[in-house]
């Protein structure tokens, strides 16, 4: 049988987003079985989904494995499985969809990896005992996406001082309260992880606009930040996994 991956994202206007999808895409047709990988977007630009679908449908494909590239489970994921199944009835190509990317142990890997790759760049040796975590996430109205983000946060207690969660908007504690929070606990040393997938407008300036000021009247120590998830090997990894999942129950 052959199979084509279709990853679909959020969307995003800025370039560095379409280059990682495409580093992405690569990575995945390397390490799985896939005779097609490419992305399409659910909105903002386009690739939309009906481009993604019809050009995934000119390819010699039986299966069409089709990924919703998103960190939380909610209304945006509903969105684009309902989109993208609308075009199943019209052809015989079978549609199999995963999970989207939560709720697995390699996303707490990867936020490792993040970790690790900061104190290393930071040239910080101390146990990972006497350090702190705080993970930046977006915030959302559906109660599954903080559900998803504290499965991440729960794994990687053990291994760290403290680690807590904050959010860009929607919810709280936002940014401001979350290194207030931090700061309560004397640090040695806190690490923060941009939990996103792409170095888009939250990275590059909307969290900074908060995150900075917010570091600049505090009285911590030492602060690493992390890259976002992007284009890490386990991300990769996650995808192919969650793509076998449906695959092999079909």
């Amino acid at each position: 049988m052959k199979r084509g991956l279709l990853l679909i994202d959020r969307g995003s206007r800025q370039r560095e987003a379409s280059e990682e999808l495409e580093v992405i895409c690569a990575g995945i047709k390397a390490k799985g079985d896939y005779s097609f990988t490419d992305y399409c977007f659910l909105e903002v630009e386009p690739p939309f989904i009906e481009d993604g679908i019809q050009k995934s449908l000119k390819q010699d494909i039986d299966s069409l494995t089709i990924v919703p590239y998103f960190l939380y489970p909610g209304k945006k994921v509903k969105l684009a499985v309902s989109d993208v199944m609308k075009f199943q009835k019209d052809t015989d190509v079978k549609f199999v969809v995963t999970k989207p990317m939560s709720m697995h142990k390699t996303l707490i890997n990867l936020v490792e990896n993040r970790i690790s790759t900061s104190l290393d760049e930071n040239g910080v040796t101390t146990s990972k005992k006497n350090i702190d975590v705080l993970l930046i996430g977006h915030g959302s109205k559906d109660p599954n996406a903080q559900m998803s983000l504290n499965y991440v946060v729960d794994g990687l207690k053990e291994k760290y001082r403290n680690v807590s969660r904050c959010f860009l908007e929607i919810e709280q504690p936002d940014i401001f309260e979350g290194i207030k929070s931090c700061e309560k606990n004397n640090p040695e040393v806190l690490v923060i992880v941009f939990y996103f997938l792409h170095e888009g407008a939250h990275v590059k300036t909307d969290i900074n606009n908060d995150l900075k000021p917010a570091i600049e009247k505090s009285n911590l120590k030492k602060t690493c930040i992390t890259k976002h998830l992007g284009t890490d090997e386990k991300m990769i990894d996650l995808i192919v996994e969650r793509a076998k999942e449906v695959e092999n129950a079909n």
